[in-house]
């Protein structure tokens, strides 16, 4: 998939432990796991915005495309 998620990136960047990031954001952890491996198939443009504001990034920082080859 062309589209890659950089949460694990952004959260170990801040030592930051998914269950926390829960908590401060309400995102379920199954949400916030899957993007954290890189395996969700979509993200709702709320979590996006909930990502962003506890994160203090842009949609750029934790979304990442490649061409495919």
């Amino acid at each position: 998939m062309p589209v890659r998620s950089m949460l694990s990136v952004r959260l170990g960047e801040r030592r930051l432990k998914i269950t926390e990031l829960a908590r401060q954001t309400g995102i379920s952890r199954g949400t916030l796991t899957r993007l954290y491996h890189d395996e969700a198939d979509r993200v709702d443009l709320d979590v996006l915005s909930r990502l962003c504001a506890a994160l203090g990034c842009t949609v750029a920082d934790l979304l990442e495309y490649r061409a495919e080859a």
